[in-house]
């Protein structure tokens, strides 16, 4: 695992690996269901998942053929990343590398960088990482952004007036060449969810999609 311990935000790292180290498994390992739509019509071939948690992305790809750096803060969920892949025969497909993305960016060109709600409560400089992913973007290749689009019902009282950027703010933000860039996706895509008390819910989520011609 590529660690670059020097250039880390021990604040934020610790934050992350409390949240992961709290539960056996903090997701479902199951494949982000916007993630499935895009990139199961797409031909295999390299990619990088910004914010990759325990890997469950990471592995979907890789076990369609994708190559698949695979980054977070979170040495918890990287080790668990990690150990996922090896379960599932995938590790050598599998990078996995330690980034605080305000500080450091993954090197290379990528058929698909995918940012799969990467939205933190801690300050988190949003805008410029997603340029950032923007710019790793192989010619021909697709970002894609999937991010919380509103509250989820249960915590809707204790955070009354949050607001999360729109599809469209999203790609102001990116600032795209639009002769080098074409937009596929922008939309506010719905789905349905089980809140922590076996609530069923439905969530908004905000998609992006571009692809560099």
């Amino acid at each position: 695992m590529t660690d670059p311990q020097a250039t880390v935000d021990e604040e934020t790292a610790r934050h992350w690996d409390e949240l992961y180290g709290g539960r056996d498994r903090l997701w479902s390992g199951r494949a982000n269901a916007h993630l499935v739509d895009v990139a199961g019509a797409l031909p295999p071939g390299s990619a990088l998942d910004l914010g990759c948690g325990e890997g469950g992305d990471a592995i979907w790809l890789a076990g369609r053929g994708w190559r698949v750096t695979a980054v977070d803060i979170s040495r918890t969920a990287l080790d668990r990343a990690a150990a996922e892949a090896a379960a599932a025969g995938m590790a050598s497909r599998i990078d996995v590398q330690r980034h605080d993305l305000s500080r450091t960016f993954p090197a290379g060109e990528f058929d698909l960088v995918s940012a799969q709600f990467l939205q933190s409560p801690l300050e988190f400089p949003r805008a410029a990482v997603l340029r950032a992913a923007a710019r790793a973007v192989a010619p021909g290749g697709r970002l894609l952004v999937v991010e919380h689009g509103e509250v989820p019902p249960w915590a809707r009282a204790a955070h009354p007036d949050r607001r999360f950027p729109t599809p469209e703010e999203t790609l102001a933000e990116l600032d795209l060449d639009p002769d080098g860039w074409r937009t596929e996706r922008l939309d506010a895509p719905r789905r349905q969810i089980t809140g922590p008390d076996g609530q069923p819910a439905t969530l908004v989520d905000h998609l992006l999609l571009v692809r560099r011609r």
